[in-house]
């Protein structure tokens, strides 16, 4: 007989059995940024903590910098009492299609990891720091940049910042930054969730004066003062234009009669600056590695005629970085013995001079950056210099001396608004003319310029505004009427003539441009 065996309760089907609700992996995230060109792109950084293989991976095309931080995260942790979960650790950039570069994302990967049991979304927050290997939050030269960068853009309002980068980062207005020293400082803070601003705004010790409710600054230093300038009266007083309106100027003249004594000497009476432009400067500076001071005074360039078209324009075969042109953003450019610079240079340099921009394109990266410049060019008159000279004898035949002249095209020179030719030195020849009273009659033009409601000065107004802001008496359109007919001047020459005759109008205090401002302006016009 087969006796019956009682199983107890039957079993229940799978789909009967209650599972246990998975943990729900928490994504942590805060943003932080990356330069594309001279430009920042938002990138969001976020993290997940998962079951697996104890690792830390960093995804989303992170450069070999960022792979390395990899370490200097980890030391900095370590060295901090952290102790890793046991969890494959993921970190994402985004968005994945840019590539991503600098050690200003060591904070931000340390963070996240840090508070992995901590579920928060701080995306608002943008965190920028390198660690230290012990902890400590360091600066780095590409902060600055991003975040100006990021402000222009409208897309910040609170940042997490290294405090010893506190110095240069609290000259941009308009963000509220939290500073801390290091990373335990960084992760309390987090941990509480309270973003108290620990920085002061930064106040510009310089004179300065307020029109349209912006704020413009000005320095009283002439380090090279226009008095050393013995004679050349009308070389100086067509410098003092040029500065004026910001004009691009072209001096010819033998060897050693001042050409690059005046160039020189034009930086310190350039017009004031406004906040924006000497944040521009110094971002610039920061680009190129070197540290700004934050004087509010325009750059000087002035690269050697061997200079490459990369040197000057930016380029690079991965990654495009800025020249001189950009480094001379909103201040001088200048290029002595200018015919010896390569053609390709000369023509190149027709873009930024008409459109005020470059563009520089590779294969890897493609950018465009301002180039807002007062372009300044000095040249001997012939390849031995000697051509003017009463008393020296010139070597050079007449082909070496045009072949020489027409190393610079028309269209080249069509941009430049005055031509002078200097004066041969003489002894009894005395200064005259000093920085500071030059400086003075700048100021005066700018603010009439000002409140005129220029957004930009004379020497770079579009042809709408040359319309607009150039007025002139019935005196004076008879003459440039008769100037045109009698020299067949081109629209661009047009336009130039009377953008000087504003600025000397305005040295005059003149409201319109008079018959002796537009007959002064054809004086400085180029001869062919």
């Amino acid at each position: 007989m087969n006796a019956k065996i009682d199983s107890g309760t039957p079993p229940k089907k799978i789909s009967q059995i209650k599972q246990k609700p998975e943990k729900k992996a928490i994504v942590n995230r805060l943003s932080c940024a990356t330069l594309e060109g001279v430009h920042a792109r938002v990138v969001e950084v976020e993290a997940t903590f998962t079951k697996g293989l104890p690792g830390f991976s960093v995804v989303g095309l992170a450069s070999t910098d960022i792979q390395e931080a990899k370490e200097r995260v980890k030391s900095a942790l370590l060295t901090n009492k952290f102790v890793f979960p046991p969890l494959k650790i993921t970190i994402g950039l985004s968005p994945s299609e840019i590539k991503k570069s600098g050690s200003q994302f060591d904070l931000s990967l340390a963070l996240l990891i840090a508070l992995n049991n901590k579920d928060f979304d701080y995306r608002g927050l943008f965190v920028f720091g390198e660690l230290g290997l012990d902890g400590r939050v360091k600066s780095s030269s590409m902060i600055f940049p991003l975040l100006l960068s990021l402000k222009e853009q409208g897309v910040i309002s609170r940042a997490l910042v290294p405090k010893e980068a506190i110095g240069h980062l609290s000259h941009i207005s308009g963000i509220d930054f939290i500073a801390v020293e290091t990373l335990s400082e960084a992760i309390d803070l987090l941990s509480k969730g309270e973003f108290s601003v620990n920085v002061e705004k930064f106040e510009y010790d310089a004179y300065s004066f307020s029109l349209h409710h912006t704020k413009y600054y000005y320095e009283k230093r002439y380090k090279r003062d226009f008095y050393d300038v013995k004679g050349q009266m009308i070389a100086k007083r067509a410098a003092l234009i040029a500065a004026a309106g910001m004009h691009n100027f072209f001096m010819e003249g033998n060897p050693g009669c001042g050409k690059s004594m005046i160039a020189k000497r034009l930086r310190y009476i350039l017009p004031p600056m406004e906040e924006k432009e000497i944040l521009s400067v110094a971002k610039h500076q920061f680009l190129d590695g070197s540290m700004p001071d934050f004087r509010p005074q325009r750059p000087s360039r002035s690269p050697h005629h061997t200079a490459t078209s990369a040197s000057i324009f930016g380029g690079g075969s991965s990654q495009a970085k800025i020249g001189e042109v950009a480094l001379a953003n909103h201040g001088i450019l200048f290029f002595d013995e200018v015919p010896h610079f390569s053609k390709g240079i000369l023509e190149a340099m027709r873009e930024p001079l008409s459109d005020r921009k470059v563009h520089i394109a590779r294969v890897h990266a493609k950018i465009e950056y301002e180039a807002d410049i007062m372009f300044v060019a000095a040249q001997n008159p012939c390849p031995c210099g000697n051509l003017l000279s009463r008393e020296k004898i010139c070597r050079c035949s007449e082909i070496e001396i045009k072949r020489y002249a027409n190393r610079l095209s028309d269209p080249f020179l069509d941009r430049i608004d005055l031509f002078v030719v200097m004066q041969e030195v003489q002894s009894e020849d005395k200064g005259d003319m000093t920085s500071q009273s030059m400086h003075r009659e700048v100021i005066k033009a700018f603010k009439l310029q000002k409140r005129r409601g220029q957004e930009r000065l004379n020497g770079k107004l579009t042809e709408d505004e040359v319309e607009k802001f150039c007025i002139l008496s019935d005196e004076a359109k008879g003459v440039l009427e008769s100037a045109i007919a009698k020299f067949a001047l081109s629209h661009r020459s047009i336009a130039s003539i009377r953008k000087v005759g504003r600025t000397i109008a305005d040295l005059s205090g003149n409201s319109v441009i008079k018959k002796r401002d537009i007959l002064e302006a054809l004086s400085y016009r180029r001869r062919k």
